[in-house]
């Protein structure tokens, strides 16, 4: 693959272009999913190809071919460069694109044991023994689980004389039970909804989900829920289990700190932000207890690697620090834009897309309170878990949040189940009711697999690491 993209840089570096850069990426992909002891998706997919991007006059063309073969490099190389020079007759302006520094290096994903190494029968064995143990609980009708892996070999080449070679390796799985009474329809998912948890990592991962060992909890919570009564509506206090919270941290800040964002440019398909440049250093974003990271060198993140698709190295970036916004997340087109250098977030979906801004690890930082005693030093409120749905604004202003349960707290002692609460709020407004956030023991990594965005739609993934925390003031109800 090298060699292959040192061809296509040499074919760059002859057409004159201000700027090119190449990636060349082979991905192997593998999904399961077995439904009441029924193996439904046991499949894989495999894709080998490369993209061209090319600066000419200030304006970008992109062009992507799934043949390796050498006679298709200079047919490809001049079709981006026919882009960007068909480009430079529509842009306002000039992109203010700023390479980062050269650099030669190597990224491999940390696994004990190879995904792809592990037997497909083992695989669905692992499945089959969960959803037995589900469809042994009464009232259960449907009983599913899922495993995806990933392992993605990508080299980056650009005329700056960049040159990197990375291996991102991938796991996850989740289990859900359905439960029904005729009336009414309740689900519950381990270790969180939407197919599971996803890291970066190897088979270790998956194995210490305790699939298996979850399942009889899972379809008993399922079928609690049918007799439990419809969450009440009020204003009240909210601890979100740090499931729940990840979500809330990826769509009410991750997406809005997004500078593509910011300038405008995701309008059309996923929305901009509330947030603006000016904001920068003096925004109250939330509380002073409130501190965001923006980390992609974390170990085990589901948004964590060596390198972005620009060359820039995998970065740790304060975005909140005391309640204030001090960061956003950046490429070498829009950092310059505020006189900054990128924090490395360009990330594509593929060779044949080219790269946005996206979320790498979006972490809130743990704050000082045991779990227990966060739950005893609330007198009234309510514990929510596991995203059933969200909605939120194009400017990630005014948000919906549902979970699959809700447990009242009296009196600092966890107390009845509710069903179909849902929560809505201001994202600023909700940010600085936080009043609470455990400490570093309670915390956990989220991985989001499927975090949408860009024309055409790209897919991406990323994590989030948080402790449950409490909010005060939160309007409250239950889905009929």
């Amino acid at each position: 693959m090298i060699p292959f993209a040192l061809q296509i840089a040499d074919a760059l570096q002859g057409m004159n272009v201000d700027y090119g850069d190449v990636r060349v990426i082979h991905l192997q992909a593998q999904e399961i999913t077995v439904t009441n002891q029924i193996p439904e998706v046991v499949g894989g997919s495999e894709t080998l190809g490369f993209g061209v991007r090319v600066l000419k006059g200030g304006a970008w063309g992109y062009a992507a071919s799934a043949t390796m073969d050498a006679s298709l490099i200079v047919p490809t190389v001049k079709r981006a460069l026919a882009v960007a020079e068909a480009s430079t007759m529509v842009a306002s302006e000039r992109d203010p694109f700023q390479p980062p520094p050269v650099v030669q290096g190597k990224f491999v994903t940390p696994c004990k044991i190879d995904p792809f190494d592990v037997p497909i029968e083992q695989k669905v064995t692992l499945l089959l023994a969960a959803t037995k143990i589900m469809q042994q609980t009464k009232q259960i009708h449907l009983a599913k689980g899922f495993l995806d892996f990933r392992k993605e070999r990508k080299v980056f080449v650009a005329t700056t004389g960049t040159q990197l070679d990375q291996e991102i390796i991938q796991c996850g799985g989740g289990i859900v039970a359905y439960a029904t009474d005729g009336n009414d329809v309740q689900h519950r998912s381990y270790p969180s909804s939407f197919r599971g948890n996803f890291a970066s990592a190897g088979w270790e991962f998956v194995e210490a989900l305790g699939l298996v060992s979850h399942a009889e909890q899972v379809a008993d919570e399922a079928r609690q829920l049918l007799a439990a009564p419809l969450c009440p509506t009020m204003q009240t206090t909210l601890i979100l289990e740090d499931d729940q919270l990840a979500l809330q941290v990826h769509e009410s800040i991750g997406h809005p700190i997004e500078l593509d964002r910011i300038f405008g440019y995701e309008a059309s398909y996923a929305g901009t932000s509330f947030l603006r440049p000016d904001m920068l250093r003096s925004f109250r974003y939330a509380s002073e207890i409130v501190n965001v990271t923006a980390d992609a060198t974390i170990p085990g993140g589901l948004g964590t690697f060596g390198y972005d698709d620009e060359g820039t190295p995998a970065q740790r970036v304060p975005i909140i620090r005391d309640g204030i916004l001090v960061g956003f997340l950046s490429s070498c087109s829009t950092a310059p834009r505020l006189g900054l250098a990128s924090n490395g977030t360009m990330r594509a979906d593929g060779w044949q897309n080219f790269p946005l801004i996206r979320m790498t690890n979006i972490n809130l930082e743990p704050g000082e309170w045991d779990r227990n005693a966060l739950i005893a030093d609330t007198k009234k409120g309510l514990l929510l878990q596991t995203n059933k749905s969200w909605s939120i604004d194009d400017q990630r202003v005014n948000f919906q949040f549902s979970t699959e349960v809700a447990r009242e707290i009296h009196n600092g002692k966890l107390g009845r189940l509710y069903k179909n609460p849902v929560y809505t709020g201001i994202t600023p407004q909700f940010w600085n009711s936080c009043d609470a956030i455990c400490s570093d023991a309670f915390a956990q990594f989220w991985g989001t697999p499927n975090c949408g965005k860009g024309e055409p739609p790209q897919t991406a993934r990323v994590g989030h690491r948080v402790a449950p925390a409490r909010f005060r003031n939160v309007r409250v109800w239950g889905a009929k």
